[in-house]
């Protein structure tokens, strides 16, 4: 199995597969792929078996998992980023398992699990209600995520905390303590404008923060969405 990330802004990740090979990714996620490939769609790859991928579809990730092969040759599978910002590599293994947003899954070879591991509700004022999902990555072998936007990394030591709004947290070690906590003092709540809610991330281990979040940026283009009933000029 040999994979490569092309492009910048919009980058696309490009996996080979021998033979033998198997590369699991959520339904969905296909952009291309040679003729050689053959693919198969059912829960596995998801921590849990069928209650795992329910509890993910639940949380609003999805519920099945598309297993691509090469058969009788070598192939190709391309996943395109669904917005600008980067696609990262990460190693699974025994002591390295990782937490990851919601949508930021792309795909994973080897034996890793995909499970639901933190889910919150914050209200309509963050994600539009649907509250806020982390997946962990666990198992042994390799994955691929998409974090949107630019990428900051942080190394937090034992103790250190970071706070965080909920939409640019993209990824984490799973030695990083995480929770949910409301934001202090009342004229923040009321005239703040940042949330009811910050992410505090604790070390220690790595953190990586997505520099664009989908509030953000449907926030960004709804002056520019067409009106139902109102002709445009």
């Amino acid at each position: 199995m040999d994979a490569r990330i092309r492009g910048t802004v919009m980058p696309v990740l490009e996996v080979a597969l021998e033979p033998g090979d198997r590369l699991i990714a959520e339904a969905g996620q296909l952009s291309w792929m040679t003729d050689s490939i053959r693919l198969s769609t059912s829960t596995r790859g998801a921590a849990g078996g069928v209650f795992g991928a329910v509890r993910r579809a639940m949380a609003g990730a999805g519920l099945f998992m598309t297993e691509y092969t090469a058969h009788r040759e070598t192939g190709q599978v391309s996943f395109a980023a669904k917005l600008p910002g980067q696609i990262l590599p990460l190693q699974i293994g025994k002591d390295r398992e990782f937490l990851v947003h919601r949508h930021g899954f792309l795909c994973a070879a080897g034996d890793v699990r995909v499970a639901l591991s933190f889910q919150r509700r914050l209200g309509a004022g963050i994600f539009g209600g649907a509250g806020f999902t982390l997946q962990r990555l666990a198992g042994d072998g390799y994955a691929w995520v998409e974090l949107s936007g630019e990428v900051i990394q942080y190394n937090l030591a034992p103790g250190e905390t970071l706070r965080v709004h909920p939409g640019h947290v993209g990824l984490f070690d799973a030695s990083v303590d995480f929770d949910i906590t409301m934001v202090r003092g009342v004229r923040n709540v009321l005239f703040g404008g940042d949330g009811l809610f910050l992410a505090a991330l604790t070390g220690p281990g790595r953190v990586w923060l997505q520099s664009l979040t989908i509030t953000n940026l449907a926030h960004s283009l709804l002056p520019y969405l067409p009106i139902p009933g109102v002709e445009s000029r």
